[in-house]
């Protein structure tokens, strides 16, 4: 797994000449893309980026971090914008937010704002280097949208790094996402608690510099 991940790093980025590296994190609502965003500015920043809710939609709108730099034990460092998206969904229901105890007028309003959050998101796949796609391994990884995402990246020829998250969760099956995406590499994580990211770091400095 990491000698896939290493070469796919080293041909997206080896003589690229860019001074920053626009990185996307895309994938359904709460899969948890907001926590991996804020796991990893916090580490290398001191400071969050986004909001984090169990109310699916939380990020509406694209949430950046300039500047999010690595630095290597050796002294290299790799300055990465780091692009929190809006969860992809192909249909955003008002009720969704009534049942986490939105008012209807409310709840159409956020409808309406994540809507619009995901035609943001879909157009900032001509601007992202590469895109870390994250799966709830708790879920069916078909009846995730990111399946539909995954599609369009590699029509595009971007680069993609699949997370299947949530390991440290009880009924957490990782194995379902590789199975399901085995033309690309699928690294296994827990935003929330942390586990796995700094092998991501390490494989991040180690190809990009």
């Amino acid at each position: 797994m990491i000698s896939r991940l290493r070469k796919l790093i080293s041909n997206l980025f080896s003589g690229s000449g860019k001074d920053d590296i626009g990185i996307g994190i895309y994938g359904p609502p709460n899969a948890g893309k907001s926590t991996l965003a804020n796991q990893i500015s916090q580490d290398l920043t001191g400071e969050e980026m986004s909001n984090v809710s169990e109310v699916p939609h939380e990020t509406r709108a694209v949430e950046k971090k300039e500047k999010v730099t690595i630095e290597s034990e050796d002294g290299r460092t790799l300055d990465l914008n780091l692009l929190d998206m809006p969860g992809i969904s192909t249909n955003v229901d008002f009720k969704d937010f009534t049942e986490h105890g939105l008012e209807e007028e409310q709840a159409k309003g956020r409808a309406k704002e994540a809507t619009k959050g995901i035609v943001e998101a879909i157009k900032y796949l001509d601007d992202v280097d590469a895109c870390l796609v994250i799966f709830d391994s708790t879920e069916d990884p078909y009846t995730q949208v990111n399946v539909t995402i995954i599609g369009n990246l590699e029509a595009k020829d971007i680069p993609i790094l699949v997370l299947a998250n949530k390991t440290d969760l009880e009924d957490a099956d990782p194995e379902r996402v590789r199975d399901a995406f085995p033309q690309h590499p699928v690294l296994e994580i827990s935003a929330k608690e942390g586990e796995n990211i700094d092998k991501l770091y390490e494989e991040i400095i180690e190809r990009l510099t």
